[in-house]
């Protein structure tokens, strides 16, 4: 995750403490990514090492106070500007376990395929519900709020289509009995 360009992004408009920092973040993306305060003050940390944020002084109360060098606004504008790489794709822990599963003698994999649709159909109904009671306000933060959950919503249905593929492929191959609930197209080739 963007951690460290999250934090230069929000320093943009104003100087913020390390909480203050983390309350924002969440706000703007909908808590989907919840911080640990930890992890916001290290970035901070080598935010400042590396000389794209300075320390401000304190608020009064004891909060150190950071605020966007010109070299972090640099920084920032590079990031905003540049397309998100893919070429090392995240892990995918559903993926690795399917595929462990798969090699593994004994394994229940329609078992474990049916478990996951069955959670991720769950998730899938309480995002939507989440989409829809967000929508209608034209505020930014509820306009970011509904980008996270679109982008949540797409990952989780297009979950789903490869769960189905997984289950038409064991089909296919002669590895389950045809005819299972919720088995999709067998694929091509």
């Amino acid at each position: 995750m963007a951690i460290r360009q999250g934090i230069l992004a929000l320093l943009q408009d104003k100087a913020r403490y390390g909480y203050d920092l983390r309350a924002e973040f969440e706000a703007r993306t909908g808590a989907v990514w919840p911080l640990n305060i930890g992890q916001v003050y290290s970035t901070l940390d080598r935010l400042e090492r590396d000389g794209l944020v300075t320390r401000e002084g304190d608020d009064g109360e004891g909060h150190v106070i950071y605020s966007l060098s010109p070299a972090g606004r640099d920084e920032l504008d590079q990031w905003l500007s540049t397309a998100v790489g893919r070429d090392a794709p995240p892990r995918n822990e559903l993926a690795i376990k399917l595929s462990l599963a798969a090699t593994l003698p004994g394994s229940d994999l329609p078992a474990i395929i049916q478990e996951q649709r069955g959670a991720s159909l769950a998730r899938l109904q309480e995002l939507s519900q989440q989409r829809k009671d967000a929508s209608g306000t034209p505020r930014a933060a509820d306009t970011a709020r509904l980008m996270v959950l679109d982008s949540l919503v797409f990952q989780l249905e297009a979950e789903l289509r490869w769960l189905d593929l997984c289950e038409a492929r064991l089909v296919h191959t002669g590895h389950i009995a045809a005819g299972l609930p919720d088995a999709g197209p067998e694929p091509a080739g």
